[in-house]
Parts: C-alpha cells; sequence; structure tokens
C-alpha cells in the first residue's frame, strides 16, 4: 500500500503547466517540519488539480494526500531520477472540513487494506 498524508506549508510559488493530454498539472514544494529536526522539503505534482490549486501562495499551510513515486528521465545525456508524492488532494488547513476529509477518505482506504472485513477504523 502507498498512502501519503503531508501537513506542511509551500515553500515556493505554485508552477502550472497545461499538459498535452490537456490536463492541467501543479508542482508544489511543501516543507514539514518537526519540533527538534531538520525541515524536509516534499514535491508535490497534483494532475487534473482544479484551477484554484494554482492561487496557493507561499506560506500556506496545506495538508496533502497521495501516494510517493519515483520517476525516471534523461536530462543532460544522463539518466535521472525524481522521488515525489502524487497528489489526490491538496487542501489549505484554514478549510478544516475539507482538510479533514481528505484525511479521512485516505484513513478508510488504509483501513480497508488492513482489514477489509472492517466497517470502520
Amino acid at each position: 500500500m502507498n498512502i501519503v498524508i503531508l501537513q506542511g506549508t509551500l515553500s515556493r510559488p505554485a508552477q502550472q503547466r497545461l499538459l498535452d493530454s490537456g490536463d492541467r498539472l501543479v508542482a508544489y514544494d511543501v516543507t514539514v517540519r518537526k519540533e527538534g529536526e531538520r525541515a524536509d522539503s516534499v514535491p508535490v505534482v497534483w494532475f487534473g488539480a482544479p484551477a484554484s490549486a494554482g492561487e496557493l501562495d507561499v506560506d500556506t499551510e496545506v495538508v496533502v494526500t497521495g501516494r510517493v513515486r519515483r520517476r525516471f528521465f534523461r536530462a543532460g545525456g544522463a539518466t535521472q531520477s525524481r522521488t515525489e508524492v502524487v497528489a489526490d488532494a491538496v487542501v489549505p488547513t484554514r478549510q478544516r472540513k475539507k482538510a479533514r476529509a481528505a484525511i479521512d477518505l485516505t484513513i478508510d482506504e488504509l483501513c480497508r487494506a488492513v482489514e477489509p472485513e472492517a466497517r470502520a477504523c
């Protein structure tokens, strides 16, 4: 099972691209801090993101749900890789109900994987 839940702040402006398929891709860097430890910067990409996804600004606190992937690509004549989170949802934490709903959906998915017969966790 490949499930991620992040809570952190956007450390750079959202970057939007329109793919050849017509889908919108929005890329973020989310900084996750844990008291007493160094901060982690996590690259996040969101395929098929709504137009409003590009409006999130630096220092906005967000909840991200999704999965981790490692992709390979050619650059400068060499094969390189990048590990990133592919988002299912990116929600500002100020939208508490939406953020909680995104987390609950992810937790429900995890519960069904661990206990397929369970009605709830």
